[in-house]
């Protein structure tokens, strides 16, 4: 048997790659530096040195330009870690070891203010609110593989919904419950 090399990225694809890290980097910065509503689509292009309609093959609008800065591999790490914690304990507390884990690992001074920029508006507040959406199906997906009887199902499911607020409230409190926050 024979293995087959992995097909080398084109140059085009290169490109497009360095391109789409460009624009997300340039826009964080503009973000970070007026706030959401300061950094203009315009300005996010011309930092990125692109023009606007080539900014809108990349991005559909200046949101999509936060968000992808947001998530950092946190989704995409977020199964594989779980699956890592041991079906002997109970699901919620693998749940919650395997969020602490993980959030220490990607907590940085970015992502705090990128956070913080994602309240800003309505509707970032509602992009945000799909992300925790998709966070918590990758969490009951992963937990139905460590536990896979079906009568479980329910108690999974609720699993998977409930760290989420105690989780992102330590974060973004420095790790202070909710009691000692008062």
């Amino acid at each position: 048997m024979t293995s087959v090399p992995p097909k080398k990225e084109s140059r085009r694809e290169q490109k497009r790659q360095e391109t789409l890290k460009r624009i997300s980097e340039k826009g964080l910065k503009l973000f970070i530096a007026n706030g959401y509503e300061g950094a203009t689509l315009e300005a996010i292009a011309a930092a990125a040195g692109i023009s606007r309609r080539t900014f809108f093959y990349y991005f559909k609008s200046k949101d999509e330009v936060l968000l992808a800065s947001q998530g950092g591999g946190f989704i995409e790490a977020l199964r594989p870690s779980l699956l890592d914690e041991s079906p002997d304990q109970a699901p919620f507390v693998a749940v919650r070891n395997c969020l602490s884990k993980l959030v220490s690992r990607y907590e940085t001074k970015e992502s705090i203010i990128i956070d913080q920029l994602l309240q800003s508006t309505e509707a970032l507040r509602a992009r945000k609110q799909a992300i925790f959406v998709q966070m918590e199906e990758t969490v009951f997906v992963a937990l139905c593989e460590l536990w896979p009887q079906p009568e479980r199902r329910a108690t999974l499911r609720l699993v998977a919904w409930s760290p989420w607020a105690p989780c992102v409230w330590q974060w973004r409190t420095g790790g202070k419950t909710a009691a000692s926050a008062r």
